[in-house]
């Protein structure tokens, strides 16, 4: 469910951009504002454009979202005040915490708009350390920083 969720928002996010480029151009001057003769297929490139990106909208979230290991060692109450330090040093800011669960957001309201509120990095126990899941380009940051923070500790 959260994947269709995903695709539908990035499908709506890409034909905003789309339509603001278009404006621009159509502000500035660059193109004709007819749509039929702003395009080569006139009224049928819409629903081809529309149809690329919504490939693009089922493709991103596969690839935009993972899961990755963080290997620390300790308990919940021990490990708890190193991972609050490096979330608040990457912008985050503890969202809810239920057992051996957490959940970060951003604390900017532009950084989770940018990122339409689909910025949530969750934390789950696992037997070797926590398991991170979220956007696959801050996954890794993060991993990196908890371990040699954290994985030092005995």
């Amino acid at each position: 469910m959260k994947y269709l969720i995903r695709s539908i928002k990035y499908f709506f996010y890409l034909v905003i951009i789309l339509c603001l480029v278009i404006a621009a151009l159509i502000l500035f001057k660059l193109v004709d504002g007819n749509i039929t003769t702003m395009f080569v297929n006139g009224l049928d490139s819409l629903w081809q454009m529309a149809a690329i990106i919504a490939v693009f909208a089922i493709i991103y979230p596969r690839f935009g979202f993972t899961t990755r290991k963080a290997y620390v060692r300790g308990s919940d109450e021990e490990l708890r005040d190193g991972i609050m330090e490096v979330m608040r040093n990457h912008g985050y800011k503890l969202e809810k915490e239920d057992g051996s669960v957490l959940c970060f957001i951003k604390r900017s309201p532009v950084s989770r708009a940018l990122k339409m509120w689909e910025d949530r990095i969750t934390f789950s126990r696992e037997v070797a350390g926590y398991e991170l899941e979220g956007l696959a380009r801050d996954i890794p940051r993060l991993v990196s920083a908890l371990e040699s923070r954290l994985g030092n500790q005995d």
